[in-house]
């Protein structure tokens, strides 16, 4: 399988140089081939079944496009299948008029369109710096890595902004990615892991000894921070590594999992970043510290963990390594600077004395010592130096050259020779020296050896030191597997081919510079600046993604010349394509009023073409509409000229191209002869005589009124005016009117101009029926007096019965001194004795019900004790024990009638005090 930037390479490879318009890619770009693709906003772009003049193509109108010959017979076929053809060629004619309105409205737009994603970005990029906002207060340190990391995170959410920089493709959300830990640079999961087994491979062949053996590391592509050959990826994980293969969500940064990132500070601190999973470095810890100064003096303050190490730019104090200074730099991090200052110090020998940096006492000069060793023959050979000068290096026991004799001699004489052999191992490892002991190095080898060659297939004697390689030359296959070795006596681990690949690269404009590989070749290293149409604002992308990269956005002014009859156009950005339609005034004189077009310029107005070729038959399908460009007339003239309209009731303003006599559409609304209505008829005109005045009357043109009179009759009158509608008061009316009387019983009729010409007295006599009211007084008395209105006088005079309270003695009084308690009976002596004589007969009765039925109680008692004694034994009556009754018990007898008759009297008393 070939590598993702590979396929990419071929795809564009493959669409250059053709007609057809190459598929658009993800962020919206329209991919075109160099020989003549469509490009964005074209009409004809990429319209299933058309072809790119618009005709239909052989395979949309397909085997019912053949005619049949002349003279031969069409096949039948049923309506049905005719109805079915018609209404499929129907729906791609719509699609394809949609797909065309489409582009040319995206052709028109595109100012539109940019504006837009300047604001898009514009938002985003202020969500970014909130989100970062409490990284930035209460802090002075570095923020370079926040930058960093803002960067990434805009870069994730950003359509074509992440690029592998192996492959140059853009890094898509559901693919597999590895992040590189130094630089955080993203690049796809194949290609990395291809580029560590190339690298790897590269530096292990360059060496013929340890091909493949050793564990030779591979760089990142960017920061070329060295990896392990076990760190090559194999899993896919999210920023953070907690999760493999992370899902995608749209929600989240694209191969992020979502979670707290929780990964240690850079340098560490003991916290860990508590943003969400996040491409890029973390930012500066933001967690809050209290710490103190460099030097120790401040007080402790509370500052963000990032910055927490903070100068109180005091004098820092600490002692030099001189030991006699002090620094006197303020607050400081880390050790104190070398000592300043200069000072006059002797040299380690001490011969010579000079001015130098009191950082540095200690200095050498540079004479030979020159002191008698103790051997008493030789002097110090050293440079000034420290200590003593040491034993002579010619004193004590000593070797001959070949190491197997030891001499005792005097430092001046020199070590004899031994007069043995040498027998040291000679260079090439087999043989010894066969010299006498000597002083040098030994020869070289001359032994004739039976060598094999370096490739193992051939022998030859010859010296030991003479290497021997053979003319057989490798035939094996290289690295690139193109061609062979043809190396002389190979040993088998070939070298890599040397040889220049030369294969065109996937941008088409170069070839591979690289040496003989095999499998695909690296994209072009060459870069093309992309420009937009005026060629002031450019941007380089790698060479072959020219075609595929969308122009940059240009901020200068479009400066073509205008096409239309102003002097100058409307300021827009530089675009490519035509200009968009422009929308000035026009400004022409019109020829009948003089006034100026105010209508946007028509003079390139598209105009749809008519009068084509129509189709013969549902199997040919309509060509799309063709749109010419010309110049449109000025519409007619808008500008308002106030004027009145025929009735005279308002004055509007009136288009300049329809100035005339005209109606409002209103009622005319003049007043006729009957002075109560007014014309009815839609605004016209009205001819004015001379003896006319009133503007507001009606003329002979105007209704006249055929209705009857309308006008308010007096309040109570429920009779329309016999007259026609007239001028003036009405008549009185003269018609019998019926009412009710005030008791509502009887029936009166009245003439009813009396009724609404009277008051409210001569009212009430009318409808009075002179019968006495039937109504009835609160008393329960009716009424004394005659018919008459409201509510009836409340005093009654009809005599009643007047009782005592024991009801002995009555008198008759009149009704409303009763209802006002103004006279009242009271019982006498007489009333008072039978009253208690009543009460003592009722006692007594009470108390002989009473004796009654507590006799006939004992003796039931009596009579249900002699039945129980009758039947107990006699050995029980010892164990009987005798119990003491209640109070209740025992007169529980008497009270029940007693609280009979309490009963009783109250309720008689109750109901003497009622009557």
């Amino acid at each position: 399988m070939e590598a993702s930037w590979r396929q990419v390479a071929g795809g564009r490879g493959r669409a250059r140089g053709r007609g057809t318009a190459a598929p658009s890619s993800g962020n919206g770009v329209h991919l075109r081939g160099a020989g003549g693709g469509r490009e964005k906003g074209s009409v004809g772009a990429a319209v299933p079944g058309l072809s790119p003049g618009g005709a239909a193509t052989p395979a949309a109108a397909g085997s019912s496009a053949r005619r049949c010959p002349a003279g031969s017979e069409a096949p039948q076929t049923s309506v049905a299948g005719e109805l079915m053809s018609q209404k499929k060629f129907e729906e791609i004619k719509k699609a394809n008029q949609a797909a065309a309105k489409k582009i040319v409205e995206e052709h028109f737009s595109s100012s539109s369109e940019e504006e837009g994603d300047e604001d898009f970005e514009g938002k985003r990029g202020k969500i970014v710096a909130n989100t970062f906002i409490t990284y930035t207060t209460q802090t002075d340190g570095d923020v370079r890595e926040l930058e960093r990391t803002k960067q990434y995170v805009n870069e994730a959410f950003q359509a074509g902004a992440m690029t592998c920089l192996i492959c140059i493709a853009s890094v898509k959300r559901n693919q597999a990615v590895w992040s590189c830990s130094g630089c955080f640079c993203i690049f796809h999961m194949p290609c990395i892991q291809k580029w560590a087994k190339d690298s790897q491979f590269l530096v292990s062949s360059l060496t013929d000894d340890d091909f493949g053996k050793r564990d030779y590391p591979w760089p990142c592509p960017k920061c070329r921070f060295e990896y392990k050959r076990s760190d090559t990826p194999s899993r896919y994980y999210c920023y953070c590594g907690k999760v493999e293969d992370p899902p995608l969500d749209p929600w989240l940064v694209p191969h992020s999992c979502g979670q707290v990132c929780e990964r240690d500070f850079k340098p560490s601190c003991g916290h860990k970043c508590l943003l969400l999973c996040h491409p890029g470095p973390c930012p500066p810890c933001p967690k809050m510290v209290t710490t103190t100064c460099y030097c120790k003096k401040a007080k402790p303050i509370p500052r963000r963990c990032s910055a927490k190490e903070w100068s109180c730019q005091l004098p820092c104090g600490r002692k030099l390594l001189c030991g006699q200074h002090k620094c006197e730099n303020p607050c400081h991090a880390g050790s104190c600077p070398p000592c300043p200052r200069v000072s006059r110090q002797k040299c380690v020998c001490g011969k010579r004395v000079a001015e130098r940096s009191c950082a540095s006492p200690l200095w050498h000069c540079d004479q030979v010592c020159g002191k008698t060793l103790p051997c008493g023959n030789h002097t110090c050979e050293q440079v000034c130096h420290v200590g003593a000068c040491g034993d002579c290096p010619r004193s004590g026991k000593r070797f001959c050259p070949c190491q197997k004799s030891k001499f005792s001699l005097p430092c001046t004489e020199d070590v004899p020779t031994c007069g043995d052999s040498c027998d040291k191992v000679l260079e090439c490892g087999i043989h010894r020296c066969s010299q006498r002991c000597h002083r040098g190095p030994c020869e070289t080898c001359r032994q004739e050896v039976e060598k094999h060659c370096r490739c193992g297939k051939h022998t030859k004697r010859m010296p030991c030191h003479k290497p021997y390689l053979c003319e057989t030359k490798c035939v094996k296959m290289r690295d690139c597997q193109k061609h062979q070795c043809r190396r002389k006596c190979c040993p088998g681990n070939c070298p890599p081919c040397d040889q220049n690949c030369g294969r065109t690269l996937g941008c088409r404009n170069h070839k591979c510079p690289s040496v003989c590989h095999r499998g695909s070749c690296y994209p072009c290293p060459e870069t093309v600046d992309v420009k937009c149409n005026c060629g002031n604002t450019k941007v380089t992308v790698p060479c072959g993604r020219e075609r595929t990269t969308r122009p940059p956005k240009c901020k200068e002014q479009c400066s073509r010349p205008p096409t239309c009859h102003h002097t100058s156009q409307e300021k827009h950005r530089c675009h490519f394509g035509s200009c968009p339609p422009c929308h000035q005034p026009c400004q022409k004189v019109l020829e009948k009023c003089g006034h100026l077009c105010p209508a946007p310029c028509h003079d390139q107005a598209l105009i749809k073409q008519t009068g084509r070729h129509q189709p013969t038959g549902p199997w040919e399908q309509p060509s799309e509409p063709a749109f010419i460009q010309t110049a449109l007339p000025c519409p007619p003239c808008q500008v308002p000229i106030p004027m009145e309209c025929l009735g005279k009731h308002e004055v509007s303003p009136l288009p300049c191209h329809a100035v005339g006599p005209y109606s409002c559409k209103r009622a005319c609304g003049r007043t006729l002869t009957c002075q109560n209505h007014t014309c009815m008829k839609e605004c016209h005109k009205v001819t004015e005589t001379d003896s006319c005045t009133d503007k507001k009357k009606a003329g002979p043109e105007c209704l006249h009124c055929e209705e009857g009179c309308s006008k308010s009759r007096p309040s109570g009158c429920p009779h329309p005016c016999v007259l026609p509608c007239h001028p003036g008061e009405c008549p009185p009316c003269v018609q019998m009117l019926r009412i009710k009387c005030h008791c509502k019983i009887t029936s009166l009729y009245v003439e009813c101009r009396k009724i609404t010409t009277a008051d409210v007295n001569e009212k009430n006599l009318l409808s009075c029926c002179k019968n006495q009211c039937p109504k009835e007084l609160p008393c329960g008395h009716r009424c004394k007096e005659m018919c008459h209105p409201g509510e009836c006088p409340f005093n009654c005079n009809q005599k009643v019965k007047l009782r005592c309270p024991c009801k002995r003695i009555k008198k008759e009084v009149q009704c409303n001194k009763v209802r006002e308690n103004q006279i009242s009976i009271e019982c006498d002596t007489t009333c008072k004795e039978m009253k208690q004589k009543a009460s003592e007969l009722k006692e007594a009765e009470a108390k002989a019900a009473l004796e009654e039925e507590k006799r006939r109680q004992q003796a039931e008692l009596e009579a249900f004790e002699n039945r129980l004694k009758g039947r107990r034994k006699k050995n029980r009556k010892r164990d009987e024990v005798a119990v003491e009754l209640t109070l209740w018990q025992k007169y529980q007898y008497y009270l029940f009638p007693l609280c009979a008759i309490v009963v009783v009297v109250f309720a008689w008393y109750i109901a003497n005090a009622v009557d």
